[in-house]
């Protein structure tokens, strides 16, 4: 094998390990940032707390007193 080839076959092999990393951690955070935005906040009608639950709940109890509250909307 030429060193030129080897050489280029070695900086398109890096290239391609460096490519699969970023699309790997791309689509790691992306999930992470969705999966934080997604969430609902509620407030305690009770005790005043703030809190935030998983998606598609439209009421949550309280982890401070157990009261069940209705999700808060701006």
């Amino acid at each position: 094998m030429d060193l030129t080839l080897g050489a280029a076959a070695y900086c398109l092999l890096a290239l391609g390990f460096f490519c699969g990393i970023w699309i790997y951690y791309d689509r790691r955070d992306h999930a992470r940032f969705e999966a934080e935005r997604r969430k609902v906040t509620f407030h305690c009608i009770r005790c005043g707390l703030l809190y935030v639950a998983k998606t598609g709940a439209g009421t949550a109890d309280c982890p401070h007193c157990g009261h069940s509250n209705t999700r808060l909307k701006f």
